[in-house]
Formats: C-alpha cells, structure tokens, sequence
C-alpha cells in the first residue's frame, strides 16, 4: 500500500465518525437531544451548531483541506462536549435513565464516549504535524498553483 493511498484511507476513515455524528445531529436529533444535560439551553440549537461542527471539520479531514484548522475544530469541540458532558455523567451527574436496572446501559456508553474522545482526541494532537498526500485538496490546490 502506497503511502498517498494509506492517506486517503486514514483520513476517510478518522474523518467518518465526525461526519456521520454531524449528519445525525443535522438530520435526526432525537436521542442525541435527550442525552443532553438538563443546562443545555435551545438542545435543538446547540444540536445543530455541533452537528455543524463536525461534518465540517470531519469534511477538511477527508478531503485533505487544512488540516490543522480542522484539528483545532474537532480538538475544541472534543474537549468541550468531554468535559461539559461525557465526564460530569461519568460522575453520576445526569442521566436520563428512567428505570434503575437500565443505569449500567447509560455508564457504559458515557465510559466509551469519554475513552473515544480521548482517543479522537490524540489524532487531532497528532495532525498538526501531518501532511496530506497527493490525494487531497491542499495537494490539488499546490500542484494547480505551480
């Protein structure tokens, strides 16, 4: 596997679950609005502002467009919605759970948020100093400027 192709497929993949999240945020809010805390104000509003969030900055990535400024994007929004949400509901702070038995359902997906954003959080730390290859749009935009 060439390292441009390795690229395209890195970037496509990581890039996947911001702009598959930022297109249910955009189109089917629901669930995603009753697992907001109770301070969040507008839920739909603030729902579509993260949805466009990250299908924007999910977007840079796979397309290869400047991708320390999706970095910054993703990397602000993944502290924030880290430590505003995943880690007071990891405290036991709000849950939405109505039934008791059903509590271990709402802890273990807080734990997982709260682990896969520490994780997304780590590439977005990481590109920065990543260039894209010859398959993206900051590399068609310098080969079309020479």
């Amino acid at each position: 596997m060439s390292k441009d192709f390795s690229d395209l497929v890195f970037r496509i993949l990581f890039s996947l679950i911001f702009i598959g999240l930022g297109g249910e945020h955009l189109v089917s809010d629901d669930l995603i609005q009753k697992l907001m805390p109770e301070w969040v104000p507008s839920p739909r509003l603030v729902s579509i502002f993260c949805g466009l969030v990250l299908f924007v900055g999910g977007g840079m990535i796979a397309i290869g467009y400047r991708l320390k400024a999706a970095a910054l994007i993703l990397g602000t929004f993944l502290v924030a919605v880290t430590a505003l949400v995943h880690a007071p509901a990891l405290q036991g702070h709000f849950s939405p759970v109505a039934c008791p038995e059903d509590q271990w359902m709402w802890d273990t997906l807080q734990r997982s948020n709260f682990v896969k954003n520490l994780c997304l959080l780590g590439v977005c730390a990481m590109l920065p100093f990543y260039s894209a290859g010859k398959w993206s749009l900051e590399a068609f935009l310098k080969a079309r400027k020479h």
